[in-house]
């Protein structure tokens, strides 16, 4: 049971986000395509969609708690009294948020060390753009950069992270108060009882 919320700005910055980058991978690959037929190529194609996928799966992990679209075994918890059963919850609720602050803590301290001491490093292929060159000022010695800085496509680790950790919270607040149940979407046990059900149906009726 989830209550109908209106939207905040990090439910429109995800779905806006998560839409972009679907949107630039298909355009990228199909543009590749077209210039692979024309027998030339797009060279940075494959590295942009790599990362582009990268941040559509890691965004895409806190966007999947907040609509409960992360898939589990519910049979056991299903058989539990009410009560037990939210308390159970919430201790998932609480190893999550343990993990996902351990997470967003190595993500930070990853991220950071390209953001400073190794803000020289460069990806492979996909060129810098130019309205992006005063990054090289501030990190870089003002020497300019020929391509993409890694801690421009890495940034998605301590970003994605921090969602993870407050979409964790606020499913652990809207289970705590009765408005969800459950973190995840399977529905084992209601499958289960309805396919023994219906064999019973069909038994029957020979």
């Amino acid at each position: 049971m989830q209550s109908n919320r209106t939207p905040s700005g990090t439910d429109k910055f995800e779905e806006t986000v998560i839409a972009l980058i679907l949107g630039a991978m298909t355009v990228i690959t199909f543009a590749n395509v077209v210039a692979r037929a024309q027998h030339w190529n797009i060279l940075w194609a494959l590295e942009a969609t790599v990362f582009l996928f990268a941040w559509l799966v890691l965004l895409g992990a806190s966007y999947g708690v907040k609509h409960t679209f992360h898939i589990g075994v519910d049979i056991f918890v299903k058989m539990l009294p009410v009560g037990i059963r939210k308390v159970v919850t919430l201790i998932a609720v609480g190893v999550c948020l343990l993990f996902s602050l351990l997470m967003l803590k190595g993500s930070i301290d990853y991220w950071w060390a390209f953001a400073s001491k190794r803000a020289f490093l460069e990806v492979n292929d996909i060129p810098m753009p130019g309205f992006l060159q005063f990054l090289a000022v501030w990190l870089n010695d003002g020497e300019l950069y020929e391509k993409i800085p890694r801690f421009i496509p890495y940034s998605v680790l301590p970003i994605s992270m921090a969602l993870l950790t407050l979409r964790f919270f606020q499913a652990g607040l809207r289970i705590f108060r009765g408005e969800q149940e459950l973190l995840i979407e399977s529905h084992e046990a209601e499958a289960i009882i309805e396919e023994h059900a219906a064999t019973e149906g069909h038994d029957n009726a020979r």
